[in-house]
């Protein structure tokens, strides 16, 4: 059967009967209603408000860029088998077998690739910073300072240039034709 009802066999083994057992009621569990003696109709399910089994939440940080991920999974792998052989080493030396000096020499390389691979997840973040630019918002005080510097500065030019133009209309005399 359905949730609806549980069913069990007679406890005392006479017959293959089933009896149908209603369900007691609990607790409520993390705001989910009790079970209820009666079955349940179909309509019913629609009438109770639908609850998804996860709630989405935005992600903390933004997801890496694909070439600066690549390079991190690739370091991530070359460090962890790095890792693995010093272990090989390590216990190949202690069991005095063949295999140590070979494995040590191998962990040895292992280590300056690892160094590679982590440093080349770093270059490739600071490329791809330099290439597509890094979102950055100056507070507001910053733009307020900037705007008033970039007015000043077009104010200035602008002076500049009205005294040019005063120049080359006064005959190099560098005065107004009248006082």
């Amino acid at each position: 059967m359905g949730t609806a009802a549980r069913q069990e066999a007679p406890e005392d083994g006479a017959g293959t009967a089933r009896s149908r057992v209603p369900r007691r009621r609990e607790a409520p569990v993390h705001g989910v209603p009790a079970a209820t003696d009666r079955p349940m109709r179909r309509d019913a399910v629609r009438e109770e408000s639908y609850r998804p089994l996860w709630v989405e939440e935005p992600a903390r940080r933004r997801r890496l860029p694909d070439p600066v991920r690549t390079s991190a999974v690739r370091a991530v792998i070359i460090i962890a088998v790095t890792l693995l052989q010093a272990m090989v080493a390590f216990l190949c030396t202690l069991a005095g077998s063949w295999l140590a000096f070979p494995m040590v020499v191998s962990s040895v390389a292992s280590t300056v690739v690892a160094t590679w691979g982590a440093l080349d997840v770093w270059v490739t973040r600071q490329v791809w910073n330099q290439r597509h630019g890094v979102v950055s918002t100056p507070s507001s005080t910053a733009r307020a300072l900037r705007r008033e510097r970039r007015k000043a500065r077009r104010q200035v030019r602008a002076t500049e240039r009205t005294q040019e133009r005063i120049r080359r209309q006064g005959g190099g005399t560098g005065q107004l034709s009248h006082p």
